[in-house]
């Protein structure tokens, strides 16, 4: 079959090796695509935003399957855009309808839908510029530190913890006077947990599901997890703290309460499903939901897949997913992120990259990359993410610090410490 993979990242990335190796899969096409996406089938330059640009294409191109890695078209509607359309309804869509993307298109919504099925969450109040004065007398009488979340999409920068109630009360006007635009017009204030925070991913077809493999990602930009948060600068799969225990209270207490809300709620969600956790002492705790695979969990997570994923999208459109046994390697996986110096704050593109070549034991999932003139050059924040999969996480770890300091472009950084803070 044709298949037509929306996205531009390290994630998209992944799922085109993944995709590319599966004999039902004839024809992969990428749009946009990246710098070494081109290996696995043929880039397309195209908004994923622009609906009728994919019409185009998908018509154009004779695409018989839609996958969408990122989570905006998916909040836009994309899915219902097929629906709607009698050239394109008949075209199965990886990624739930809008009304399901709202899981993560709210933050307010997300919270609302964990206290009604029961769901455990830290405690959290959502309040509007209208009623300002209540949020800032809700903070006053809150401990510190304090977690600020901005309602909607808004590129990963808009949850804020903040140490003492001056900075909370000043971050909280500015959030809600436009600091993230429309995405602030709602600001969810929430406890703030101490743990360490794991990802749990399930695809489901809206009536069964299958558990993927877990992951930690590492957010900070500095070694020992100091500095400014960023997408993330690596992950690890599988995560030694979560134990078969542990990932069976995640399933009891927060995954099937999730997909059964959905169904009370006559919420109709096929696709991915992405878990933000906290493990608090032995218990988790859900802190977001996302509507798609994590960056850079992703990469992490499909190496250790053995099935054909192809197979599995198609299942989970046919509604058959309960017919499937995911395979999952025993094997460690570690990820390490190459990027731009200056990431997260101003960073330049165009910088040529050379020894791509010389890695050794690694996957190299580019992810802001351009190809110009035959010459692959920087074109994002995070650039490369080196991906390794070995028997043990110390050695995957280990192969995949090496073969990240391989790779060379003018003003690269990456983090030597990923992933060791568990060996």
């Amino acid at each position: 079959m044709n298949i037509l993979l929306l996205g531009s990242g390290g994630r998209e990335s992944a799922f085109a090796w993944k995709m590319s190796q599966s004999a039902l899969c004839e024809k992969l096409i990428i749009a946009p695509g990246n710098g070494g996406t081109a290996a696995y089938g043929k880039n397309f330059p195209l908004n994923p935003n622009d609906f009728e640009a994919v019409k185009k294409l998908v018509l154009k191109e004779e695409i018989n399957f839609v996958v969408v890695g990122p989570e905006e078209p998916l909040v836009n509607g994309i899915h219902d855009f097929f629906l709607a359309d009698e050239d394109l309804k008949h075209i199965p869509v990886i990624g739930p309808k809008k009304e399901g993307a709202i899981l993560e298109g709210s933050k307010d919504f997300a919270k609302a839908f964990m206290a009604r099925h029961n769901i455990p969450t830290p405690g959290s109040r959502s309040f509007t510029g209208e009623n300002l004065e209540d949020g800032l007398a809700y903070l006053e009488n809150h401990s510190m530190p304090v977690v600020l979340k901005a309602d909607g999409l808004a590129a990963g920068k808009g949850v804020l913890i903040c140490q003492t109630k001056e900075e909370a009360a000043e971050e909280l006007k500015l959030m809600l006077g436009g600091k993230f635009g429309t995405a602030g017009a709602i600001v969810v204030i929430e406890e703030f947990l101490t743990g360490i925070e794991l990802s749990v991913f399930v695809l489901t077809d809206g009536e069964n599901y299958v558990v993927l493999p877990e992951a930690k990602d590492y957010k900070k930009i500095g070694q020992a997890d100091t500095g400014l948060n960023t997408g993330g600068m690596g992950s690890v799969s599988p995560v030694p703290f979560a134990d078969e225990k542990f990932l069976k209270e995640v399933e009891d207490t927060i995954i099937v309460p999730t997909i059964e809300g959905l169904k009370k709620d006559g919420i109709d969600y096929s696709g991915f499903i992405f878990f933000g956790l906290f493990k608090v002492g032995d218990k988790p705790l859900i802190i977001e939901y996302n509507c798609r695979m994590g960056d850079p969990e992703t990469e992490s997570v499909l190496p250790r897949i053995e099935n054909d994923l192809v197979e599995l999208f198609i299942a989970a459109s046919k509604q058959k997913l309960n017919e499937c046994t995911l395979k999952i390697s025993p094997k460690s996986a570690a990820t390490v992120m190459i990027v731009a110096g200056g990431y997260p704050g101003d960073y330049e593109k165009g910088k040529a990259i050379s020894g791509i070549e010389n890695i050794r034991k690694s996957l190299a999932f580019h992810a802001g990359t351009a190809l110009e003139g035959g010459v692959v050059k920087t074109n994002g924040g995070r650039v490369i993410a080196i991906t390794s999969l070995q028997d043990t996480q110390f050695d995957a770890l280990q192969s995949a610090t090496a073969d990240a300091s391989r790779i060379y472009f003018d003003g690269k950084y990456f983090r030597e410490d990923i992933g060791f803070d568990l060996v």
